[in-house]
Parts: structure tokens; C-alpha cells; sequence
């Protein structure tokens, strides 16, 4: 028997396990995929073709919407050829910077009704316009349904089919929610990042490319199939993820009870971070860990699954991130295709040695200065 109770974080992953990131649904889905990194390559090409330079991080996060709205809603949520999303990627930034900012209720609990720093009165605020978009595009659907217009078999109609008659409206926004502002902006940033530090450092860019002319071809896009035969840049992406994890703290935990490790206590219902920034910076782990350097996983087994803990950008164990398969696959497709068909060069004539590569903190970590870059056609 199907339930409709999904009010629970564990529930809420276990759906997301089975009915959106599954290799099935992730095989079914891959058109999606490719759809609309070709998107991404034409709005390039246009942008060259005018001597315009890329914004990568923004490009990037309409293609990560697009494909997320496409496989929820079976539509896009901002244009993949202008820059309409700035609202929407504003919003989910803003979003990310207060949930990680220190808080004072933290460590005061009784401030909590207080709210000195008004940090829940701007997070409510921006949920609440999240979960208007969420809504409307549910009603959207449910007229859709009712007026037996709609076909798609998309995540909300799979939704919708489970319980027509008690669907819990506020866990699906809240789902949804969670979905776009989780997927959203680390895919994106992650992209940014792996762009900047290759034109920082024209030699790694350099050996990827060939790789990808000797494999693929010069010019084309690359197909999921083909990243297994990618190694260089599989590195790539793992080197990457190494120096600029998604989230520089992962989602808290709460100790369940009083703990001893590694000669320290962990009083019950203390919340624990774990810092994979740090781990991905530690020289005891790491030779020179702040040189972006590929190759050092050339002949390494460690994989970002959660199995590696020098490496553990998507968490591990229960509460590991359950968009991983997903990433894992748009990452290195998204980054081997617009490397593999343009030359990339720096606006205004940029030296590489010159490219800011500040970093903005919030729960994510995104490029204080975004990266503006001009694709040259081959």
C-alpha cells in the first residue's frame, strides 16, 4: 500500500531514491539532459558569435533550473537564452547566505521569539516566495488535470497519482523547494569554479582539451557514456570538488547522545558540523593543497560516494545528499561540452595569474566575483 505521508525528512529522501534519482529514472531522463546542455552550447555560440562574454555561474544555474523544473514540471522556469533568471538566482542565494550565517539562537535559545539578528523574518520571506512559484505551478497542473490536458508523466503528476484524494500540499512545495534550492546553485557553482581554476591555469586546460579531441572529437558534445572514458577529466572534477565542496559545511548533525571522539565530548543534542573545506584543504592530507592540480588523483582510488572521507563533498552515510547520482552525471557532461566545443578567453584580456578567485561563504560556496568569459567558435 502507497501512503501519502511523506512529513518526514527520512520519507522525503526515500522518495527522492526511488522515484527521481534512480538509475531508471535517471536512464529515462537523460534526453532532459542533454536538451538542455545543448541549450547551454547554442547561448554560447550566440554569445560568441557577438564577441559577448559568458557569464558562466549564471548560464550555468539557468541550465540546472531548467533541467530540475523540466523533470518536475515538464517546463522551463527561465529562459535559456537571455538572462531572465537573475530574480530567481538572487533569491537562492540569498537563501544560502542566511542559512549560513552564524546564529545568535544557536546559542541562545531563548532569543528564539526574539529574533534578534531578524534572520527568520528574511528567511520566511524568501521561502514564502519560493513556495508561491511552487504553488502556482501545482494549481497550474491540478486545472491541467482536471480539465484532462496534461499527460506528462513528470515527478509532480507521480506526486499528484499517489494520492489524489489526500495530497499533502505543503510537503510537496516544501519537497520542491528543497530540490531547487539544494540543486540549483551547487550544480552551478561547481561549474563556475571548474571553469575559472582551468583558465587560471591554461596548461590543465590545455591537457583536457586534448583529451576530449583524442576520445571524443573535437566539437562535440559529450554524452554520459563517454565520462567513463574521460579520466583527465573526471580528475578534473574531483580536484574541484576537493577545493571547492558544494557546501563548505555539510548539513548539521545532532549528537543523540554524549559521544567521546578522538578525546573530545560531544554533549547530547550538541550540533556538530563537519568541515569538509578544512579536509580539503589539510596539508596532512593533501600535498600542496592549495594548487589546483588534476593529476594528484591520477593514480588515486578516492571517489566523492562517501566512502572516501578526504573527499566527501556530498556527505556520507544515511544522510548522504541524494541528488548525487544526478550531479555526478551533469557535472563533467556540462563541463567536457562546453570545453570540448569553444576556446575559452577572459574578458577584457585578463591574465590568468590575474583572475579573482575570492570566495563568498554562505551555506554554499560560491565565487565572490563571478566569471565572465568570451567562447571563441572553433
Amino acid at each position: 500500500m502507497v501512503t501519502c505521508q511523506l512529513s518526514t525528512e527520512n520519507t522525503s529522501k526515500d522518495y527522492m531514491n526511488s522515484h527521481i534519482f534512480s538509475g531508471h529514472n535517471l536512464d529515462v531522463s537523460k534526453h532532459l539532459r542533454s536538451e538542455k546542455v545543448q541549450e547551454l552550447i547554442d547561448y554560447c555560440d550566440k554569445s560568441g558569435k557577438n564577441c559577448e562574454a559568458v557569464n558562466i555561474g549564471r548560464a550555468a544555474f539557468r541550465t540546472s533550473v531548467n533541467f530540475l523544473s523540466n523533470t518536475i514540471f515538464s517546463k522551463d522556469l527561465t529562459d535559456p537564452f537571455s538572462d531572465s533568471d537573475k530574480e530567481f538566482k538572487d533569491l537562492v542565494w540569498n537563501i544560502m547566505v542566511e542559512a549560513g550565517k552564524p546564529n545568535l539562537v544557536d546559542y541562545f535559545p531563548f532569543l528564539r521569539k526574539i529574533d534578534p539578528q531578524g534572520r527568520r523574518r528574511r528567511m520566511t520571506n524568501h521561502f514564502t516566495k519560493v513556495l508561491q512559484l511552487m504553488s502556482g505551478l501545482i494549481d497550474e497542473r491540478l486545472n491541467e488535470r482536471k480539465m484532462g490536458k496534461h499527460t506528462n508523466g513528470d515527478v509532480l503528476d507521480s506526486l499528484l497519482n499517489i494520492c489524489p484524494q489526500e495530497i499533502d500540499r505543503n510537503h510537496i512545495e516544501h519537497l520542491f523547494l528543497d530540490m531547487f534550492v539544494a540543486g540549483s546553485d551547487t550544480t552551478s557553482n561547481t561549474l563556475e569554479w571548474a571553469m575559472a581554476e582551468l583558465l587560471k591555469n591554461p596548461h590543465t586546460l590545455e591537457k583536457a582539451q586534448e583529451e576530449l579531441a583524442q576520445v571524443i572529437g573535437r566539437g562535440k558534445l559529450i554524452d554520459e557514456a563517454d565520462v567513463a572514458k574521460l579520466s583527465y577529466l573526471r580528475c578534473v572534477v574531483k580536484e574541484t570538488f576537493r577545493i571547492h565542496p558544494p557546501a563548505p559545511f555539510l548539513i548539521p548533525r545532532k549528537a543523540v547522545e554524549d559521544v567521546e571522539f578522538c578525546g573530545y565530548i560531544s554533549p547530547k543534542d550538541s550540533q556538530v558540523l563537519v568541515n569538509i573545506w578544512a579536509i580539503g584543504h589539510d596539508s596532512s592530507l593533501w600535498e600542496d593543497p592549495l594548487d589546483f592540480k588534476p593529476e594528484r588523483f591520477w593514480e588515486s582510488d578516492i571517489d566523492v560516494r562517501g566512502q572516501d572521507f578526504e573527499l566527501i563533498p556530498f556527505g556520507a552515510g544515511r544522510r548522504i545528499c541524494p541528488g548525487l547520482p544526478l550531479a555526478i552525471k551533469m557535472v563533467p557532461v556540462t563541463l567536457g561540452s562546453i570545453l570540448n566545443t569553444f576556446n575559452w578567453k577572459l574578458q577584457g584580456g585578463i591574465a590568468p595569474n590575474d583572475l579573482d578567485m575570492e570566495e563568498k561563504f554562505g551555506i554554499t560556496l560560491a565565487k565572490a566575483q563571478p566569471l565572465l568569459a568570451i567562447p571563441v567558435p572553433l
